[in-house]
């Protein structure tokens, strides 16, 4: 095993050696510069910015209607499922309150998706390239293991990047025009959660999302590119023609992961968002540590939110606003995908994941 760590550290160490030689060699002009690397990485990072935008824009009636379902009162019920509670928030705030909370969401996930998307890009290249190095064989592609490695670090490093954004995001979200405290938008809410709670307070929920965004995110790009390449390789049913996917067959594969990533990380959603709201007096539409009155949430931590919310609501409470997630991770997981792979062929960019 120690053996295997130095080996590995030493094609690290190689890597970066040998990268370092041929920027010094490109500054001296003995080398051309890859003068394309600037403008695929920018490409890169406006695709993976329209996708989040598109995709997110798109459901945002539904991700509201899942925060509200996973944070409601159990003893002061709002909204009994989601048609029901879309109905509900279309005849007390109208249109605009069916998008609450979406200006916020975008100015966070075109960053998240963005570095998302090129953090997994770089990551799966630099697995890719270590992975060929140990085993010896230069035609070496990413194994279902590594591809959901290389998505957990694009989630981690993603998510950690834009966090005050989301936190401040699922307050703006379940506010109500009778809450007694009103988010002006997602500047005022950062500043007064700071200047109210702490610095600290912006990174409330973090240790969960670190937790379920492994599966979350690394389940999607595992099974998304291992179903492309399924499908390629074994041409099932005539859906492949000249070595590509049709963009339905694209949106197919999204929804799977989606479905199956969500799936297993909803019970640390729903005790992220609860976390959230620690802190928020008086917030109107949020529940209490023991279930009882309206008066803001209180946990020790996320092991003490699990004990409180399945020992007071049950452990169904771990997968409330589960149908409404369903029903728009399907469409936004699947749009953000042909989105950014769309973006990318109209800006010229080549798609190297698994070369």
């Amino acid at each position: 095993m120690a053996s295997e760590d130095v080996k590995t550290g030493e094609s690290a160490v190689t890597k970066i050696v040998n990268l370092a030689e041929e920027a010094k060699l490109a500054r001296e002009g003995v080398v051309k510069a890859p003068n394309y690397a600037i403008g695929s990485i920018c490409k890169s990072l406006v695709a993976g910015g329209v996708a989040g935008g598109v995709s997110r824009t798109a459901v945002a009636p539904l991700e509201r209607m899942k925060i509200l379902l996973q944070v409601q009162n159990p003893h002061n019920i709002k909204y009994n499922g989601t048609v029901q509670g879309l109905k509900y928030i279309w005849r007390t705030e109208g249109f605009r309150g069916l998008f609450k909370g979406n200006g916020t969401n975008c100015a966070r996930i075109v960053p998240n998706s963005a570095v998302k998307f090129f953090s997994y890009e770089q990551a799966s290249k630099g697995i890719l390239q270590l992975y060929q190095q140990q085993t010896g064989n230069e035609d070496a592609q990413l194994t279902p293991v590594l591809r959901l490695g290389a998505g957990a670090c694009a989630g981690i490093i993603a998510m950690s990047a834009t966090y005050p954004m989301d936190m401040v995001r699922g307050r703006i979200t379940v506010q109500t025009e009778k809450s007694p405290y009103q988010y002006r938008g997602m500047f005022h809410a950062l500043t007064t959660v700071l200047r109210q709670e702490g610095p600290r307070a912006l990174y409330k929920g973090w240790l969960p999302s670190v937790i379920g965004v492994v599966p979350y995110v690394g389940l999607n790009f595992a099974v998304y590119e291992s179903l492309k390449d399924w499908l390629i390789k074994s041409r099932p049913f005539g859906l492949v023609q000249d070595s590509e996917l049709s963009v339905t067959t694209r949106l197919a594969c999204g929804a799977a992961a989606g479905t199956i990533g969500q799936t297993v990380a909803y019970p640390l959603d729903v005790i992220r968002r609860r976390m959230q709201m620690t802190g928020w007096h008086n917030a109107a539409s949020v529940i209490t540590g023991d279930g009882r009155g309206k008066t803001p949430l209180e946990y020790s931590g996320m092991i003490d939110a699990f004990r409180k919310t399945v020992r007071h609501e049950g452990f169904g409470a771990l997968y409330k606003g589960l149908v409404p997630n369903s029903v728009k991770v399907v469409p936004s997981i699947a749009l953000a995908f042909v989105s950014y792979e769309m973006v990318k062929d109209i800006l010229g960019v080549e798609i190297r994941i698994s070369d």
